[in-house]
């Protein structure tokens, strides 16, 4: 018997297929794709014949059939979906026995409700202020108390108050005042012996004039000035002497009393081998004379140093405050850059996640910008060592501001001309030269010393008698002894009858003595000759150092020179490598990490051309040092100490 499936069970499949159909389709957008399986044709030989599954999620229609069972065994039909009458099967032709089975139909069940995809849901960002600045203030030093300062200034400050310079300076003041104690020896003596001798002694004879007592009392006063000096050329030396006394008496012999009596004598010795040529006194002088010369050599050298410290001391100083000023613009640009990413994030085309590179970069610019205030302090420090007097001086709390900016000079240097003055007004070449000049007057000592001493000794004396005479009579005669009348008087009698000359004397004699083997002098002798060979060895070895020394400070020059020419190529590069990166950066086509690449590379740019030019600076004050032209080229006059 045929069942006719009856119109309304049709039109109920018919829509509850419509429906599954458009929900398999919406669910299947909604669904990410699955992973590819392989080809049913390739099916695995373990599994036996009709396993294989199908893909859930494979589209209406590219489902494949089932297979069908082997031989001998009876497959299922499939069970219709609920909702759908499934019509009986048809009795195969020869089987009129089998009655298909009919299944009652389940209820109407609802379709479900398809959900739409929700909004995402971002969290609210808020633009963050930015951070304050760094610190800049440095320990010591009061920003209200500033001091311009060019390079003469602090050159003019370091000659005024250094320390060095000053001892240097004493040093000069010293020997000046050695030489002319040295001198001194060649200044007049005057010398005066005023004495008065009281004298009673015994008489053995009544004819020696003894008085009754056996005794004679006599008393002289006297006061006896003498003139000496000694001659600078030639050795010799005088001496003038006046002897004078006036004499009280009771003996009974003497004829005046008082009695007044002079004697005014010349003594002269002249050397005529040895120290006649030179003597210690002389060679003592003429060595000071040299080290005085020395001293001012050794005051221009350090003077020298000071300065070109100064020198190199200011330019240090002017290259940390402008290294100071491009790391507080490259903190500015940072600081720029994380403000424009915080108004992105705020509006949502950045994501937070950027913030976190930006303000990495910005806490090492300012660790960076922290080293530039700490190298600004220590470059201040070292200059105010050289222009300050003591440590309680106002320098030390005042902000120093250079107002001399670095020099350049597109010129090499002359290697020749420079080795040339330097060899001409090196300190160091000098005082080997005048060292030289002291070993000469040694040599010239020592010499003289070996020869025998012959002294020309000669003396002129005259001679002054007078006094008051006494009343004596002749036992003899018995009559009154009378003194002659040229020796009646006083003390103007005596200068009369001293300076008519009419007593005198004249001493003319030769003083001759020598060692017998004058070994003392012959080996200072050979002693010297080995220090001029010394020295000889020593001025060889100081021009070498001073050659190499020049050879280096003009090298350095040279150098300093070059690198200043490509710091300046290097730097236009990296602006217009920046002004690129900017506008990539402006249109979307570059990062963050390319564009602080960018600023840090034109701050290092800025910073080797700030270094090269003090460089250049700092070795143009060596290379005035080296060929000691500091003092003209600063012009500074030093006064020649006069021997």
């Amino acid at each position: 018997m045929m069942l006719i499936p009856r119109p309304l069970g049709l039109l109920k499949m018919f829509l509850l297929t419509a429906f599954l159909l458009v929900g398999s389709q919406a669910a299947f957008a909604q669904t990410p794709a699955a992973t590819p399986r392989p080809s049913p044709a390739v099916r695995d030989a373990t599994r036996p014949p009709g396993a294989e599954t199908q893909n859930p999620s494979a589209a209406p229609g590219t489902q494949q059939p089932p297979p069908q069972a082997p031989p001998g065994i009876q497959q299922l039909p499939p069970q219709a979906p609920p909702g759908i009458q499934q019509p009986p099967p048809q009795a195969p032709p020869g089987n009129p026995n089998v009655t298909p089975q009919t299944t009652t139909p389940p209820p109407d069940t609802e379709p479900s409700t398809i959900q739409e995809p929700r909004e995402p849901a971002f969290p609210t960002v808020e633009q963050k202020p930015l951070p304050p600045m760094p610190n800049m203030t440095r320990l010591g030093v009061t920003s209200d108390n500033t001091l311009t300062l060019s390079l003469n200034d602090a050159v003019k400050r370091a000659l005024e108050n250094n320390n060095d310079i000053e001892i240097a300076r004493d040093d000069v003041r010293l020997a000046e005042t050695q030489l002319r104690s040295l001198e001194g020896i060649y200044d007049p003596l005057l010398s005066f012996t005023p004495q008065i001798d009281k004298r009673i002694s015994p008489q053995q004879s009544r004819f020696a004039g003894s008085t009754t007592a056996g005794t004679i009392s006599t008393t002289t006063y006297s006061m006896n000035p003498a003139v000496s000096k000694f001659f600078s050329t030639g050795g010799g030396s005088y001496e003038l002497s006046f002897i004078n006394s006036k004499t009280k008496t009771n003996s009974t012999a003497s004829i005046f009393n008082p009695v007044y009596s002079g004697n005014l004598g010349l003594t002269f010795t002249q050397p005529l081998l040895r120290n006649r040529s030179i003597d210690n006194n002389r060679r003592q002088i003429r060595i000071q004379k040299k080290r005085l010369e020395q001293s001012d050599a050794d005051f221009r050298l350090r003077t020298i140093e000071v300065i070109s410290r100064v020198q190199q001391a200011y330019w240090e100083l002017v290259f940390a405050l402008r290294d100071e000023q491009n790391q507080l613009a490259n903190l500015n640009l940072s600081r720029e850059n994380l403000r424009r990413i915080e108004a992105q994030i705020s509006v949502g085309t950045k994501a937070p996640l950027d913030r976190a590179e930006v303000q990495t970069e910005l806490a090492n610019r300012e660790s960076t910008l922290l080293l530039s205030v700490q190298n600004v302090s220590i470059a201040e420090n070292n200059l105010k060592q050289l222009i300050a007097k003591d440590p309680t001086a106002p320098e030390w709390s005042a902000q120093l501001t250079p107002t001399d900016t670095p020099k350049f000079d597109t010129a090499p240097v002359n290697l020749n001309d420079a080795l040339k003055v330097a060899r001409e007004n090196r300190p160091e070449l000098r005082r080997l030269r005048l060292q030289n000049d002291i070993n000469g007057i040694d040599i010239q000592y020592f010499r003289n010393q070996t020869r025998p001493q012959i002294d020309i000794q000669s003396t002129l004396a005259t001679t002054g008698l007078a006094g008051t005479p006494l009343t004596r009579i002749d036992p003899s005669t018995g009559e009154p002894i009378l003194p002659p009348g040229n020796l009646i008087g006083g003390d103007s009698r005596m200068l009369g009858n001293l300076f008519g000359f009419g007593t005198r004397n004249v001493v003319v004699g030769v003083a001759i003595s020598f060692p017998l083997h004058n070994r003392a002098a012959k080996a200072n002798l050979a002693g010297a000759r080995i220090q001029e060979e010394q020295l000889e060895a020593s001025t060889r070895s100081q021009g070498q150092v001073i050659e190499v020394d020049v050879r280096n400070a003009a090298q350095s020059v040279e150098t300093a020179r070059r690198r200043v020419l490509s710091a300046r190529d290097a730097l236009a590069n990296a602006e217009l490598q920046l002004e690129g990166e900017q506008r990539l950066y402006q249109v979307g086509r570059s990062t963050t990490f390319l564009l602080f690449q960018r600023e840090n590379a034109l701050t290092n740019a800025r910073n080797a051309e700030l270094r090269a030019e003090t460089d250049y600076n700092k070795a143009l004050a060596d290379l005035q040092r080296a060929t000691s032209t500091t003092l003209r080229a600063n012009n500074i006059i030093v006064d020649t100490p006069t021997p």
